[in-house]
C-alpha cells in the first residue's frame, strides 16, 4: 500500500470510530489534520489570528459534521470543503481592505538577504490576501497546497474550467501585485 493509501484507510477507520462516538479516535484524528486546517487557513485569510479562529471552529464543527460524512468521497476533500467555506464566510464578513500598492513595501536598498527575504514573503502572504476570495480559494489549494484540477473543483463545486480560469486570473492579479519585487 501506497502512503496516502495508507492515511485514507487511518482515516477512514478514526472516522467510523469518531462517528460511533469515540473520543479517542476524533482526537486523533483532529490531531492528524489540524496543521492542513489551520495552514489553508492562514494561506485564504492571511491573519493568524483569524486562521487560529477558524482552525478552532472547524474542529468543533467537525465532531458534529462526521455524522454527515457518508464517506463517497476522500475525506481531505470532504476536509477542506469545511475549511474553504468557513473561510469564505469570514472574509465576506470583513470590511473591505484596501488593496496593496507597489509604492507600500519598496525592497529596501542595501538591507541583506535575510531582511529582503522576509520582505518578499510579506509583500506575497499581503498579495495572496488581496485576492478575491474565489481566486484565493483555487490559488492556495492548487499552487500552495498541491492540489490537482479535479480535487479543487470537487472541493469548490465548480467545474475544472472554472478552476483553470480563476487560477490564470489569480496568477495574473499576482503578477501585477508583487511586479516591484522582479
Amino acid at each position: 500500500m501506497e502512503h496516502d493509501e495508507l492515511d485514507a484507510a487511518a482515516d477512514d477507520w478514526l472516522i467510523g470510530k469518531a462517528q460511533s462516538g469515540d473520543v479517542d479516535a476524533y482526537e486523533v484524528l483532529v490531531r492528524r489534520h489540524r496543521n492542513r486546517i489551520y495552514r489553508i487557513a492562514l494561506r485564504m485569510l492571511a491573519n493568524p489570528h483569524d486562521a487560529e479562529d477558524v482552525a478552532q471552529d472547524v474542529v468543533i464543527q467537525l465532531w458534529t459534521a462526521l455524522a454527515g460524512f457518508a464517506g463517497e468521497g476522500a475525506f481531505t476533500t470532504w476536509l477542506y470543503r469545511i475549511v474553504v467555506n468557513r473561510c469564505l464566510n469570514v472574509v465576506r464578513q470583513r470590511p473591505p481592505s484596501r488593496p496593496i500598492l507597489d509604492s507600500d513595501h519598496p525592497p529596501t536598498v542595501g538591507a541583506d538577504d535575510e531582511v529582503v527575504a522576509r520582505q518578499r514573503s510579506a509583500a506575497t502572504l499581503r498579495a495572496i490576501g488581496s485576492l478575491p476570495p474565489d481566486l484565493r480559494a483555487v490559488f492556495v489549494l492548487q499552487q500552495i497546497e498541491g492540489l490537482s484540477y479535479q480535487e479543487v473543483a470537487t472541493i469548490l463545486d465548480v467545474s475544472e474550467a472554472t478552476v483553470r480560469g480563476r487560477l490564470y486570473r489569480a496568477r495574473r492579479h499576482l503578477l501585477d501585485t508583487l511586479r516591484s519585487w522582479s
